[in-house]
């Protein structure tokens, strides 16, 4: 069973963007030491991305008529109709994520799902006790206001924290796994 993951970067007061979508603080940390190490890591075992229509939208407009996830099946959740960039393996949806779970394990195969973002997307996962993996890179930018890293309905049970590590530019990349489904944890 593939596992359902959430890598994802956040400030330190726990916000993915500010609330205009805004990445600068996140984008002037381009380059740091292990990140790029990390990524990769990370990617070579993702089968499946899952991203909201804010998260591609964005994506859109900052990388015009490129997909960064070509060898990726990407899954979109959105109300607004959005025309897929040429090579893109994007199927737009709508609805409960419940209701795509074996589309989503179907693409990943014996690889991972990567829920990008946004948080809410995220937090849908989690509330149907379907997150397996948090992988948080925390940024040393306090933001005070924007998207939440993961809106929840109410609080989680304890998370175990599987690993850690310092990264440059004073980046700390936390790995949590998150109780709730059933299977082999790899």
């Amino acid at each position: 069973m593939p596992r359902i993951q959430y890598f994802v970067a956040a400030s330190l007061d726990g916000f993915i963007a500010t609330s205009t979508d805004d990445l600068d603080w996140l984008l002037q940390f381009d380059g740091f030491e292990g990140g790029a190490d990390s990524y990769g890591e990370f990617m070579s075992g993702v089968g499946c991305i899952v991203m909201g229509g804010e998260t591609c939208a964005w994506l859109m407009e900052h990388e015009p008529g490129r997909w960064p996830y070509t060898d990726t099946p990407s899954y979109v959740f959105t109300h607004h109709e959005y025309r897929a960039p040429e090579g893109a393996d994007i199927t737009f949806v709508r609805g409960d994520v419940l209701e795509f779970m074996a589309d989503f394990e179907r693409a990943a195969g014996d690889r991972n799902i990567w829920v990008v973002g946004g948080g809410n997307l995220a937090a849908q996962f989690a509330d149907a006790g379907l997150l397996d993996d948090i992988i948080l890179s925390v940024i040393p930018v306090v933001l005070g206001s924007g998207k939440r890293l993961l809106p929840v309905k109410g609080p989680t049970p304890p998370l175990e924290l599987a690993a850690s590590r310092t990264m440059g530019r004073g980046i700390v990349e936390l790995r949590y796994l998150l109780p709730g489904r059933t299977g082999p944890r790899s």
